[in-house]
C-alpha cells in the first residue's frame, strides 16, 4: 500500500495440555512454549509494530508464589525487546547454573514466564497514544485466582459511550473511557457475579478454601461471555485468560476480524492468521480451523476444548481488507485471490493502454501489491496467448520459421521499476522543503522505459493518495513515459471503517474528495447540503435506525467518473505524463474473494448498526470542519 494506514491487531494465545516435563524429555527445552510464542508473534510482525506484550499464567502453583507474568514494550523493536524481558531471568541462570534450565518443575516453581498458558498481543494503535499503558494484554487482578482476568484481543467497538455507561450504572468507576478497559471492567463484572453465584450456592457444603476448587469446575465461560457481550458492536476477536487456568477467543457475530485455532494431544494454539499457526507447528491446512462466528473456543483447565455460541451468528461479513492488504500473502487462499484480483482488472488496463502491449511496462509498488502484480502478469500472459494463436493461424499452412519464432517472442515487459527507500527525515520545516525530502521516498530504476512506453504500476489500494500525488508519480514522471497508469486491486475507497482499521475521516479519502469536487464541477452543491440536513437530523436516533445517507453523495456519479476526477485531482503540477487510475470493481473483488463479503469501506453497507452511526457522523464533522474521528 503506498499510502500507510494503521489497522488491525494480532493475536497468539497457547495452552500446552501436557506437563512441562514431557515438553522437556520430547523437544529438549523447558523454553518450548516461550519459543513458540515467539515463532506465533514474529510471523504476524506485519500485524503490530507500535506495541507488544506477552503474558503467562501458570496452573497450580501454591499460595505465595507468582502465577501471572506479563512484559510489554512500546521499544522500536518491541517483540525483540519483550522476549528480551521475558528470558532475562533464563540468560542469568544460564551463566550461573545452567542444568536447572533442565530442570522444568524448578523452573516453573522459581521463575517467570514457565507456565502452561500464553496470550501474546501485537499493537497498531489506531489512535491515542502510543504508551505502555495502551499495550495488551491488560489485566484485573485478585487475590481470588477464578476472578482474575488476562485480556487482549484484535478489536473496535463503535459504542464505546453506550458500554461505559452501563458501567456507571451498575455503580463502577472505570479508569478511562477506551473499548480495551470498557471490556476489561464489563467481563470482570460478569466474571465476579459467576464466583459470587457458586460461591453462595455451596457456601453451606464446603469450607471457603474447598470452595475456590468448585468455582473453577463450576464456571461457565460460555454464559459470562453471552452476558458480557451482549451489547458490544463492533468488530472482534477477544482473548482471555483466567487466573486459575480456563482460557477462550470470542469472535464477533459477522466473522469481521479473522482467528485460526489448532488443536492435537500437546496443545490448542489460536492466531490470527493461519499460515503462521501452520509455520509454527508444521501442521495440515484441514488441521487449522476457523473459529465460527459468534462463537467463542472455550480451553478449560481439565485440558477440554469446546467451541459455544455466544452471540447468534449473522450474516459472514468477513474484512475483505485483509484479503487484499493486511494478512501474510502466503496463506494459500488470499494468495489466490490476490492473484485473481490481478487477472480481473487487467481487462481494465488493456483498454487503458489501448491493446499495445508491447510498447507497455507492467510493475508495482512494493510490497504488498507483488501478487496481485503477478496475476495481471497472468491475464497478460493469457490475452497474448490469444493473440499469437490468431498470428500463428494467419500464416497459413506452410509457415515461416523464423516469422513463428517472432510471434513467440510477444511478451509483456515485466520490470521491477519503484524501489522504496528508507524514511526521509529533513529538519528544515518548511512545506517547501519537506515535500521535495518526500517526492524522494521512492527512487526508480532508470533506462527500462522508452518515451513510447505505458507504465502501468499495480498497488494494492488507494486511501488518500497523497504519496501518489507527492511521491510517486512524480518520481515515475522522469522516466518519461507517455502514459502513467496507477492500478488499484481494491476498488475505491469511500466510507470511513470502525472495526480496526484507521480510516475514520471522511476527508481522507481521495474517492470522496473527488465526488465532492464533481458536485461542485456540476453545481450539484445541493445533494451536500440535503445529506447534511439529513445525517444531522438522525444523529440523535438510536444507532439502529440510523441511515447512510452518505452514499448520496457518490449516486450521481458512476465509478470510472469519479477515477478520472481522482487522476486529476492526484497528478502532480508540471507532470508530463497523461495520468490515469484505474479501480478494481466491487462485483469482481467479490468474486476474487467470494468468502470475505466484508466491503463497508468500499459500498458503505456496514455490517453493524454502529458503523452506520459512524459515517453519519463522519460526514458531519465533515461539513462542520471537525478534524476529528468519527468514534
Amino acid at each position: 500500500m503506498s499510502d500507510i494506514i494503521k489497522h488491525e491487531c494480532g493475536i497468539a494465545m497457547l495452552r500446552l495440555l501436557k506437563p512441562l516435563e514431557y515438553y522437556q524429555k520430547k523437544y529438549g527445552t523447558c523454553f518450548y512454549g516461550l519459543n513458540k510464542m515467539y515463532l506465533l508473534m514474529e510471523k504476524q510482525h506485519n500485524r503490530g509494530q507500535d506495541g507488544v506484550g506477552l503474558a503467562n499464567i501458570k496452573l497450580d502453583v501454591e499460595a505465595g508464589k507468582r502465577y501471572i507474568s506479563r512484559k510489554r514494550s512500546v521499544s522500536a523493536n518491541p517483540i525483540q525487546d519483550v522476549f528480551r524481558q521475558a528470558s532475562r531471568r533464563f540468560i542469568e541462570l544460564e551463566n550461573k547454573n545452567p542444568e536447572k534450565l533442565k530442570d522444568p518443575i524448578w523452573m516453573k516453581d522459581n521463575l517467570p514466564f514457565t507456565g502452561e498458558l500464553f496470550l501474546g498481543h501485537l499493537r497498531y494503535g489506531t489512535f491515542g497514544e502510543n504508551t505502555i499503558e495502551q499495550c495488551h494484554p491488560f489485566l484485573r487482578q485478585s487475590n481470588w485466582r477464578t476472578r482474575s482476568l488476562v485480556l487482549a484481543g484484535n478489536f473496535n467497538m463503535t459504542n464505546v459511550d453506550e458500554l461505559f455507561e452501563q458501567l456507571v450504572d451498575i455503580g463502577q468507576y472505570p479508569k478511562q473511557k477506551t473499548d480495551t478497559v470498557t471490556i476489561l471492567e464489563k467481563i470482570g463484572h460478569f466474571l465476579d457475579e459467576a464466583n459470587d453465584e457458586i460461591y453462595y450456592k455451596h457456601k453451606q457444603n464446603f469450607t471457603k478454601k474447598e470452595i475456590t476448587k468448585v468455582i473453577e469446575k463450576e464456571l461457565n465461560i460460555q454464559e459470562i461471555l453471552i452476558q458480557s457481550a451482549k451489547h458490544w458492536d463492533g468488530g472482534y476477536v477477544m482473548c482471555g485468560l483466567l487466573g486459575h487456568g480456563d482460557s477462550f477467543a470470542l469472535r464477533d457475530p459477522n466473522a469481521i476480524r479473522p482467528a485460526y485455532y489448532y488443536k492435537d494431544e500437546e496443545l490448542v494454539v489460536v492466531a490470527s492468521e493461519r499460515p503462521v499457526i501452520q509455520t509454527a507447528f508444521n501442521c495440515k491446512l484441514k488441521d487449522i480451523y476457523e473459529i465460527k462466528r459468534g462463537h467463542a473456543l472455550i480451553i478449560k483447565k481439565d485440558g477440554t476444548v469446546i467451541e459455544k455460541e455466544v452471540r447468534k451468528p449473522l450474516e459472514r461479513k468477513s474484512c475483505s481488507f485483509e484479503r487484499i492488504y493486511f494478512s501474510r500473502g502466503n496463506d494459500i487462499d488470499i494468495y489466490n485471490e490476490r492473484l485473481e484480483l490481478g487477472r480481473r482488472v487487467f481487462p481494465k488496463v488493456l483498454k487503458s493502454i489501448e491493446y499495445d502491449v508491447k510498447n507497455t511496462v507492467f510493475s508495482y509498488i512494493p510490497n504488498t501489491a507483488e501478487v496481485s502484480y503477478f496475476g495481471i502478469l497472468k491475464g497478460c500472459h493469457k490475452y497474448l496467448n490469444e493473440v499469437k494463436t490468431r498470428k500463428i493461424k494467419e500464416l497459413g499452412n506452410n509457415p515461416n520459421h523464423k516469422e513463428i519464432e517472432e510471434i513467440l517472442k510477444i511478451s509483456p515487459r515485466a520490470e521491477k521499476i519503484a524501489v522504496k527507500d528508507a524514511k526521509m527525515r529533513t529538519f528544515i520545516t518548511s512545506d517547501e522543503s519537506r515535500d521535495d525530502l518526500v517526492a524522494h521516498v521512492y527512487d526508480v530504476t532508470y533506462g527500462t522505459v522508452r518515451e513510447s512506453d505505458n507504465l502501468v504500476m499495480i498497488d494494492d489500494s488507494i486511501v488518500r493518495g497523497t504519496t501518489l500525488k507527492k511521491s510517486i508519480i512524480k518520481i515515475l514522471d522522469r522516466l518519461s513515459p507517455k502514459k502513467i497508469i496507477i492500478v488499484s486491486s481494491a476498488p475505491q475507497i469511500r466510507y470511513p471503517d470502525c472495526y480496526g482499521i484507521d480510516m475514520a475521516k471522511m476527508g481522507d479519502f481521495i474517492a470522496f474528495n473527488a465526488a465532492i469536487e464533481l458536485l461542485k464541477d456540476n453545481n450539484k452543491q445541493n445533494i451536500i447540503k440535503e445529506t447534511y440536513n439529513k445525517c444531522k437530523k438522525q444523529s440523535n436516533l438510536p444507532k439502529e435506525e440510523m441511515i447512510n445517507y452518505v452514499k448520496n453523495i457518490y449516486k450521481p456519479f458512476s465509478p470510472e467518473e469519479i477515477s478520472i476526477k481522482i487522476s486529476k485531482l492526484l497528478t502532480p503540477k508540471d507532470t508530463k505524463a497523461k495520468v490515469e487510475i484505474i479501480y478494481q470493481s466491487i462485483e469482481d473483488l467479490h468474486i476474487s474473494c467470494p468468502n470475505h463479503k466484508g466491503d463497508w469501506y468500499f459500498t458503505g453497507d456496514y455490517p453493524t448498526p454502529g458503523g452506520t452511526k459512524v459515517v453519519n457522523t463522519a460526514f458531519i464533522n465533515y461539513i462542520e470542519g471537525n478534524n476529528k474521528r468519527a468514534y
